[in-house]
């Protein structure tokens, strides 16, 4: 998405900060989304409707608008999905059919639990993105730049370019080296040759970065703690909802929205008499504006932010325009508006001369809706029993 966000920028002769939209999308998958660009006009975008499809993009709906978006403003997402192969777990005999019908069947009526995915930590094997956003909130600018161009073990162009910077931390070396789609990278170098490797040559290549990149990192340090917590919270507590529990009183409100006002501490008598059920508890995700649930899960995220050494942080990072209020986030969600449909995919196999075998094999189609930052890639692990 970032990618063709700066073609476009380039297209159009804008920066991609004066471009804002509702949420970010997966890097493997067809999508579609609402954006917003300031100071162009819808014709300028009609004009460069050709080029851009050589990039496989298209753009439609064209028009003007009063204002721009902002991150978390949309109901939810739908998805359209296709699982081809399917075969049995290991060591289960029941028939894959009923298997495949019982496991979506489970997850519309139980829900899952709402981690966030593994897309929102980078695929990288050295370095994912919730260190860098760690590095940011305490002020480690230099290596929190140097952890974004740590190279992966791999021999391709964008790795030795990394490679060599870490070397020497030559920028404009680097940048000879860097492939031209490597948008965000080249950026950052390029900011580090005009500026240098000091922390203040880090402070103003993280500002060759918009904003809602900026925020992606820190939010990509909080998500990973959340997850964290939500694991322990059922090792704990298992689904009963406890004394000190937060719940949302609101059943109608989008995640990132909740307000304190809006969350309540469990008493013992609430407990006592089963007054609330497990997907009314919320667990808060890190920020300034946030209160922590009273029991051992509240110990937990204070030993967690003394190991990470952020017992005195305040979550706001002056120097790079960053605030991270926090917000509450459901333990349990369930996909709406459920469908599925089962395939049969005839493959002809030819085992031996003359001899044709036919094999089957199953396709699942399924489509789902989902609330605002919810994930697909969790709903399905949850239905398949299966890490990807």
């Amino acid at each position: 998405m970032f990618e063709a966000l700066g073609f476009l920028a380039i297209k159009l002769g804008v920066i991609p900060s004066d471009f804002s939209y509702a949420g970010l999308k997966d890097k493997k998958a067809i999508t579609y989304q609402a954006m917003v660009v300031r100071k162009v006009t819808p014709e300028r975008l009609k004009n460069i409707e050709k080029e851009i499809e050589k990039k496989r993009m298209n753009v439609f709906n064209i028009r003007s608008v009063d204002d721009s978006l902002r991150l978390g403003q949309l109901k939810g997402n739908h998805f359209d999905i296709t699982i081809r192969n399917l075969r049995n777990q290991i060591n289960d005999s029941s028939n894959l059919r009923e298997r495949i019908l019982e496991a979506i069947e489970n997850v519309k009526n139980k829900g899952f639990v709402n981690y966030y995915g593994p897309q929102r930590f980078g695929m990288g094997r050295k370095v994912h993105t919730d260190q860098i956003g760690l590095a940011l909130l305490k002020s480690e600018m230099v290596e929190a730049v140097k952890l974004f161009l740590t190279p992966e073990d791999l021999d391709d162009p964008v790795n030795r370019a990394k490679k060599y910077f870490l070397q020497t931390e030559d920028a404009k070396g680097t940048l000879s080296l860097m492939p031209e789609f490597k948008v965000r990278e080249r950026a950052l170098l390029e900011s580090l040759h005009r500026f240098g490797m000091t922390e203040e040559g880090c402070i103003q290549a993280w500002f060759s970065f918009p904003h809602s990149m900026r925020i992606f990192y820190v939010h990509a340090y909080s998500s990973k703690i959340w997850n964290e917590a939500v694991s322990y919270r059922f090792a704990t507590y298992g689904s009963r909802v406890v004394e000190g529990d937060l719940v949302s009183l609101d059943e109608d409100v989008d995640d990132e929205h909740f307000t304190n006002s809006k969350v309540h501490l469990v008493t013992e008598e609430e407990e006592s008499a089963n007054t609330y059920a497990i997907h009314q508890v919320v667990l808060p995700v890190l920020g300034y504006n946030i209160q922590y649930p009273k029991n051992k899960i509240g110990q937990w995220y204070q030993e967690i932010l003394s190991r990470d050494g952020l017992q005195t942080c305040r979550f706001k990072v002056p120097t790079l325009k960053l605030n991270v209020p926090g917000c509450y986030r459901q333990i349990l969600k369930h996909p709406r508006n459920v469908s599925y449909q089962l395939m049969e995919e005839h493959e002809t196999d030819v085992k031996t001369e003359g001899s044709h075998v036919d094999e089957a094999t199953l396709s699942l189609l399924l489509s789902f809706d989902l609330d605002a930052s919810c994930y697909a890639t969790v709903c399905l692990r949850e239905i398949m029993k299966h890490d990807f």
